[in-house]
């Protein structure tokens, strides 16, 4: 099995981040229902950081998104939620604040299971450019999902409360935002 990896050329990258500037341009109706854009905090710098990914699953009432790390662990964006994850997250023009959490193993697979028998050729087409070997087989890409070291984990983007307070991106870490522990 082969992997691909995450854009490190700086053409791939703009390529990779083009659909961050729709959103930016107030044009988020335009990608759907069918993304997220996700504003989370760098590990390192602290600073506010942006990926647009691709929902795999989710729930209309509770406002609940599912995203898969397509570059697993190795993923920028899956590790910083990681370390801190409330976050800010973005389906067409709703803005949401909320937290980040990681699925269990074998949740991660249902869930990519069940995406693929949603979208059968999306599905097969983005796993086979990620470098993964899937075939026709749901047990496949549950398989797939529920691998925790070369797999492709789900994250699950739960709403906040109205009252919860988002963290000030624009803040230094120190001041506004406890540091992560462990």
């Amino acid at each position: 099995m082969t992997f691909a990896q995450p854009p490190k050329d700086p053409i791939q990258r703009a390529l990779f981040r083009a659909p961050i500037w729709i959103y930016r341009l107030g044009l988020g109706t335009v990608l759907g229902d069918r993304f997220v854009l996700v504003t989370h905090r760098g590990r390192s710098t602290g600073e506010a950081r942006q990926a647009v990914l691709e929902v795999v699953g989710g729930n209309d009432t509770t406002g609940t998104v599912m995203v898969a790390s397509g570059f697993g662990n190795r993923s920028q964006w899956f590790r910083n939620i990681r370390m801190e994850p409330r976050i800010l997250f973005q389906v067409g023009n709703r803005r949401q604040r909320g937290t980040a959490e990681l699925l269990p193993p074998e949740e991660s697979g249902r869930v990519l299971a069940h995406y693929a028998q949603q979208h059968p050729e999306v599905a097969a087409t983005m796993l086979r450019g990620l470098g993964h070997d899937v075939g026709d087989s749901v047990a496949e890409y549950e398989r797939l999902g529920a691998d925790p070291v070369d797999g492709i984990p789900v994250v699950r983007l739960v709403p906040d409360s109205e009252e919860a307070r988002f963290p000030d991106f624009s803040a230094p870490l120190e001041t506004d935002v406890p540091r992560p522990r462990g």
